[in-house]
């Protein structure tokens, strides 16, 4: 590795060799999707989830939609993160803010800071969506903080350290639609319950990612920097189109962009990516690196309807961003 990954090693991650027909950084396992609604009675979609490595496997957090079509995230677990056994109920708090409400929740993402597993997602408040956060330490007792921000807010991703003494997160504040615009923002706190230091991270740049961006997965600290896998959105005659792109941010100052790809890493072209509740979106949440192989795993969302992981080297989409 030209680069040195900043991080734990992750030896037992799924892994795949790239395709000899594949010339792009990140490429497709030939068996997703990985998960499909049948992971969890009455569901009708499981996507846009976080996963990490937990005891002497891996443990993650799901976005499950019901057939009632209500918004809800569950806890599971997996021994070699592909097959997963996923709760059946959605995840509840042990501890919750007086006053605080829990209507709906979405998009999880999830970071290991010190002994804390730290949870953000799209919490509903007041029929309002912003960034809920919550704590656990074996995903099964769960405790809820304060929400991160007023609404309206959507992809609140995590840094997996302190910056300079401070929890820092990035976020995308938007309307309360379906959000036909948005830049990413880092903020930051001391406790996890006060929130300031807004900057502008990111706009939108590209034609892939023209209408709005938000951060994906929580980025992976390097000798290069924070690499940030985000999400771009196109709006074409048809729709929507989700891709996603990558960045480096400077690790003192992540709200200094160092180099931004102007080339999408992937974008909907199979069946299962183009076809399914909100055609044509590859959205990803979660990544597992080893640093000691640079190997990467990155889970994404497909169509809004099941989850996918694509394989690919963190040199590799490094490069791929300083040469584009």
């Amino acid at each position: 590795m030209n680069c040195k990954i900043i991080g734990d090693k992750c030896p037992d991650m799924p892994w795949e060799e790239r395709p000899a027909n594949c010339d792009r950084p990140l490429w497709r396992y030939s068996k997703n999707p990985i998960i499909t609604k049948n992971a969890v009675p009455k569901c009708n979609s499981i996507f846009n989830s976080a996963v990490i490595p937990f005891g002497d496997g891996f443990a993650g957090v799901f976005r499950c939609d019901n057939d009632r079509r209500q918004m809800r995230i569950h806890a599971g677990f997996s021994k070699d993160a592909l097959n997963w056994e996923i709760e059946p109920e959605p995840l509840t708090f042990a501890s919750s803010p007086a006053g605080l409400n829990f209507e709906y929740a979405y998009d999880p993402r999830v970071c290991k800071i010190d002994d804390d597993y730290i949870i953000t997602w799209c919490n509903g408040y007041e029929s309002y969506p912003t960034i809920g956060i919550a704590k656990t330490r074996d995903f099964k007792k769960f405790d809820q903080l304060e929400n991160a921000f007023l609404p309206f807010n959507r992809n609140g991703v995590m840094f997996p350290r302190k910056i300079n003494g401070m929890y820092a997160m990035l976020s995308r504040p938007s309307d309360n639609g379906h959000t036909p615009f948005g830049d990413i923002f880092i903020s930051y706190s001391p406790d996890l319950k006060f929130w300031g230091g807004h900057r502008l991270v990111m706009k939108t740049d590209m034609p892939w990612e023209s209408t709005k961006i938000g951060a994906g997965p929580i980025p992976i600290e390097t000798s290069e920097g924070w690499l940030l896998i985000y999400h771009g959105v196109l709006t074409s005659c048809s729709g929507y189109v989700y891709h996603f792109g990558a960045a480096l941010l400077d690790l003192d100052d992540p709200s200094k962009v160092i180099a931004r790809g102007q080339r999408y890493l992937l974008a909907p072209e199979t069946p299962y990516e183009r076809y399914g509740d909100v055609p044509n979106v590859c959205f990803p949440c979660a990544t597992l690196c080893d640093s000691e192989t640079g190997r990467l795993a990155v889970y994404y969302g497909c169509a809004d309807t099941v989850t996918g992981v694509a394989f690919g080297y963190v040199d590799d989409i490094i490069s791929y961003i300083k040469n584009n």
